[in-house]
């Protein structure tokens, strides 16, 4: 059974009442005071005129804008509206005649003012069926084009979400068997080392992958979810650490939920973990996700920065971090800002995150991303 909206009835109403102010306005007016009685044929005149201009308003915003403007025929469709309002002047004249109307006008203009008409029947032209069908082309016109444009805009913002919404659902899913390959070979060997924390780093893995499969599938989360993710993944890279790294981790409390995209903040993490780590010489690791305001959400991760290379514990290649300034891009449009340090004073490179998270936050449009580059995010 078919839905019946107001909005299918809006648009027939809102012609019938244009149209009904456009006859009252241009047609079913006296010429001059009420003494004058205006003969039948001049109101058959009025209303078929009606009609054509009527017949000429849809004709134009229907035939001739679509199949001679919009395909950049120009010069024809100007010659269109200039026949048109010909054909129309001459219809006009002619019903003027055929009804005798200028007699019976003169007769009705004696009977009043004791004489006929001041213009000569030869020199009369009709210069309000000119205007009237001039205003009937043009509002035709400017209708019909502002239809179109709107049409388009609408089309082309239809079309950009769903590119943007394809080319979302890509990312996370290049960033999730990504995670997951890394941590099963950190598992793996964790098997070799110590059996009961393999058990324990295995759990966790499943309450990983159960939030970003199934948790995650409406495409948002929750803060506090998010920030249980993390806590998680810290923890399972802790297993394989010994006493010369020092991980730190601190999280608002209490946590005020608001909707974030999945995964966001990992790929921060995994390059701390990458870079900041080394087995010959003690490091440090520290990460802070803090709520300033209920709206806002900031992201700090710290490292130490290596004299030997670092070991690659998290198993990152940068696919990562280049979707996540992608998302970010894509998400948080004018509404984040990354600053990016690969040398602060106390030797660490700094990776600083501010979202402006809710619903209100996630749009599609312009971009603000200020990092400078760096060999880290590489």
């Amino acid at each position: 059974m078919a839905v019946l909206t107001p909005r299918r009835y809006l648009t027939p109403l809102i012609h019938v009442l244009v149209w009904g102010l456009f006859g009252l306005t241009f047609l079913l007016f006296q010429p001059l005071t009420g003494r004058l009685t205006m003969p039948p044929q001049f109101w058959l005149k009025q209303g078929l005129m009606f009609c054509v201009w009527v017949s000429t308003f849809y004709f134009t915003g229907k035939v001739l804008v679509p199949r001679l403007l919009f395909p950049g025929r120009t010069g024809w469709f100007i010659l269109a509206l200039f026949g048109l309002t010909v054909a129309i002047l001459g219809f006009s004249k002619f019903l003027e005649s055929a009804l005798n109307l200028p007699a019976l006008m003169d007769k009705a203009f004696i009977a009043v003012a004791g004489r006929p008409r001041l213009t000569p029947r030869g020199l009369r032209f009709d210069s309000m069926g000119l205007l009237t069908t001039m205003f009937v082309l043009g509002i035709s016109t400017c209708i019909t084009v502002v239809q179109k444009w709107q049409k388009d805009a609408q089309l082309r913002q239809t079309l950009e979400q769903q590119r943007v919404s394809s080319e979302l659902s890509m990312l996370k899913a290049q960033i999730n068997p990504h995670f997951f390959f890394n941590t099963l070979n950190n598992i793996y060997a964790l098997t070799l080392l110590d059996g009961e924390q393999a058990r324990t780093a295995i759990h966790r893995l499943s309450r990983m992958m159960r939030y970003v499969l199934y948790d995650t599938a409406g495409g948002m989360t929750l803060l506090s979810q998010e920030i249980a993710f993390v806590q998680d993944y810290i923890t399972l890279m802790q297993l394989r650490l010994d006493d010369r790294v020092t991980v730190t981790f601190e999280r608002p409390e209490p946590v005020r939920d608001v909707p974030v995209a999945p995964m966001l903040l990992l790929p921060f993490l995994e390059n701390a973990f990458k870079h900041g780590v080394a087995a010959t010489e003690a490091s440090r690791i520290y990460v802070a996700i803090r709520q300033p305001q209920p709206d806002v959400v900031e992201l700090e991760v710290r490292n130490s920065r290596l004299a030997l290379p670092s070991t690659d514990l998290a198993g990152s290649n940068g696919i990562g971090l280049a979707n996540t300034r992608r998302r970010l891009d894509l998400l948080y449009p004018g509404r984040f800002q990354l600053v990016v340090d690969d040398h602060t004073p106390a030797n660490e490179f700094l990776v600083h995150l501010t979202l402006q998270v809710g619903e209100e936050g996630l749009r599609v449009g312009g971009q603000e991303l200020n990092h400078a580059a760096s060999p880290q995010l590489a």
